[in-house]
């Protein structure tokens, strides 16, 4: 599956989703699901590619202070809602995680406390796979290494956070009064 293809079902996905992460999610199982399973096995790895591509520290930094805190697994699942937003969203985060600052929900997070989550939005090629086939999807042979967070920094130090993510640390370091 192209980089395209990839994107183009998620866009399909978000189109009949309601912008909710878990209807998106069961939307895009259901769309890949139609396809040949190496069209889901190719998307299982473009999943993986692009969730290795984000794992970057100021990324997780952002989803840290827009979520109040983020674990490995929350980093994760912050990706899964990212993804949820379409490529453009994405990659613009992935290039400039502070850019999350521009989008309303993020801001109306500020005030609201609303956490950012899409774990459903990780299993969609493994859940797609077992719809279509009622087998498990098969592991990958060459799987993509997490990179290397020799840049991590205490996402809990206010002013890094004003020097990596101003405009975020705007928004959730000293959240602006309603």
């Amino acid at each position: 599956m192209r980089t395209e293809d990839f994107w183009k079902l998620i866009d399909e996905a978000r189109a009949g989703g309601g912008g909710e992460p878990g209807p998106v999610a069961a939307r895009a199982v259901a769309l890949l699901a139609e396809r040949d399973p190496e069209d889901i096995i190719g998307y299982a790895r473009h999943q993986t590619r692009v969730l290795a591509a984000s794992h970057k520290a100021d990324l997780w930094g952002a989803a840290y202070l827009i979520n109040g805190g983020a674990s490995a697994d929350g980093f994760e699942h912050f990706r899964g809602w990212l993804m949820t937003q379409g490529r453009a969203v994405f990659a613009r985060a992935v290039a400039e995680p502070d850019s999350l600052a521009e989008l309303p929900q993020v801001r109306a997070a500020s005030l609201s406390g609303e956490e950012f989550s899409a774990e459903q939005m990780l299993s969609v090629p493994w859940d797609a796979y077992r719809k279509a086939t009622a087998t498990e999807l098969p592991a990958d042979r060459d799987p993509v290494r997490t990179p290397d967070l020799n840049d991590f920094w205490d996402f809990d130090d206010e002013d890094e956070a004003r020097r990596r993510l101003p405009r975020l640390a705007a928004l959730f370091v000293e959240p602006p009064m309603e």
